[in-house]
């Protein structure tokens, strides 16, 4: 029950994250508000690091394949891309369509068995659900 809320949370702070991201673009540039979230996110990281766990951070690099220290590439650029979709759509409609890509691509993701992810069976409920989901998106949309 607390993965449900905090997957609540997440998509909350997602949405309000892009606003902010957006308006401090608009005062600055794309790759400068992207640099300031990816440095304010490593302060707030390391903090978070310094009053918990205290591991070893170096052993990050044992991860395996390397592929999967990626993460903050794909980080920068998810964060210049919710920008420009939220400047370019609205913060609803962006949303809309970016939770429509995660659900996609998850579930290709576990379909296929991508990135060492437990591979699931395909399944025709889930399949409508995405296309419910994707009717409410064209629904949303329609004026």
């Amino acid at each position: 029950m607390i993965g449900f809320f905090i997957a609540l949370l997440s998509g909350a702070l997602m949405s309000v994250q892009g606003v902010f991201n957006t308006e401090v673009t608009k005062v600055s540039s794309m790759w400068t508000s992207a640099a300031w979230v990816q440095l304010s996110a490593l302060i707030t990281c390391l903090i978070a690091w310094g009053l918990t766990d205290r591991k070893n951070p170096l052993t990050v690099f044992q991860v395996t394949p390397k592929y999967m220290l990626l993460g903050g590439v794909i980080g920068a650029f998810i964060t210049f891309t919710v920008i420009k979709s939220m400047d370019a759509l609205g913060p609803a409609k962006a949303v809309m369509l970016i939770v429509i890509a995660q659900l996609l691509v998850a579930y290709l993701i576990e379909l296929a068995g991508f990135f060492g992810v437990e591979k699931a069976d395909f399944s025709w409920r889930k399949v409508i659900g995405m296309a419910v989901a994707i009717v409410g998106v064209a629904v949303f949309q329609w004026e």
